[in-house]
């Protein structure tokens, strides 16, 4: 028989609901941006998660094996400890500060995260007898993959447009046509890799996969997933941030707040999307088409 869930779903949605709350609330105590949040958690957090779900419906997504759920989540979480103080917190410093900004920094950077986002915590699960294969499937043959990507991709370019300045810093470089026909699918495909690739196989195809195989709830595994994604950006912020960037503060319980608040509505899209479909295709894809738009102009500065 299938063991139960460890907590009911309820208690998952709970836990989220007061801990996104409590977060927001306390962004609105110390007089910070606390409208950002709502707009993060009614965007991402419900319409465009309740859209995945709806658009996934065909899918048929494999279950995962886990074969030592509490052994591998153990050392999943112990790693990302180490990643989110010692990378996020300390290493992207030392690795920025090899080459002055510009195309060999950026090369570097690129490689740095997808060493410690893919190469390391793969090595870590082969370690543990885990396989990795079901881990970066595509999938893209299968019911649920295409109805996801093309109209949550729509959507999200649509929305980056309007509430971004992406389109104005991108037309105040002055591109000429011939520059955006090579220059924009490079971005997305390097976005793809450096931010989609990285931080998907890590916190979903890794993480949430062994919290749902603990838990035995997917709803529990997106949730905690999100926290826990949310949760590791916070030394990478608070080390090294300054005045002026969005969440920083000298208060690390605000910049935890900001983190919950802002980012985990969007990892609840991306771990809904990865426990329907089961793609890593899917969620990189996505994944790069939230971070293209902003990242445009930076990769025109740098390499155009």
């Amino acid at each position: 028989m299938t063991r139960p869930p460890v907590l009911p779903p309820l208690a998952f949605a709970g836990l989220y609901v007061a801990l996104w709350g409590g977060s927001t609330a306390y962004l609105a105590f110390k007089g910070a941006d606390w409208t950002f949040p709502l707009i993060s958690l009614g965007i991402f957090g419900l319409a465009l998660s309740g859209l995945a779900w709806v658009l996934t419906r065909a899918a048929r997504p494999p279950a995962i094996l886990v074969q030592r759920p509490t052994v591998e989540l153990a050392a999943v979480l112990a790693f990302l400890a180490i990643y989110a103080v010692g990378f996020l917190g300390y290493g992207m410093t030392f690795v920025k500060g090899v080459f002055p900004p510009g195309p060999q920094q950026e090369v570097l950077v690129a490689g740095a995260k997808l060493l410690v986002h893919v190469a390391l915590p793969a090595l870590l699960l082969a370690a543990l007898g885990a396989r990795l294969a079901p881990l970066f499937a595509a999938r893209a043959n299968k019911l649920g993959f295409w109805p996801p990507l093309l109209v949550l991709a729509a959507i999200l370019t649509a929305l980056l447009a309007v509430v971004t300045p992406s389109l104005q810093q991108i037309s105040g470089l002055h591109p000429s046509v011939l520059t955006l026909a090579w220059a924009a699918p490079i971005s997305f495909i390097w976005i793809a890799l450096e931010a989609g690739l990285a931080e998907e196989f890590l916190f979903r195809a890794v993480l949430q996969t062994r919290l749902a195989a603990v838990l035995r709830s997917e709803l529990g595994a997106v949730v905690l997933g999100a926290l826990i994604f949310a949760l590791a950006h916070v030394p990478g912020l608070y080390l090294r941030g300054a005045p002026g960037v969005d969440g920083y503060s000298t208060d690390p319980l605000q910049v935890a707040a900001f983190t919950i608040a802002t980012l985990s509505p969007i990892a609840i899209l991306f771990g809904v999307l990865w426990t329907r479909t089961r793609s890593l295709l899917l969620v990189v894809l996505l994944h790069a088409t939230v971070d293209f738009l902003p990242n445009l102009a930076e990769f025109l500065h740098t390499w155009a």
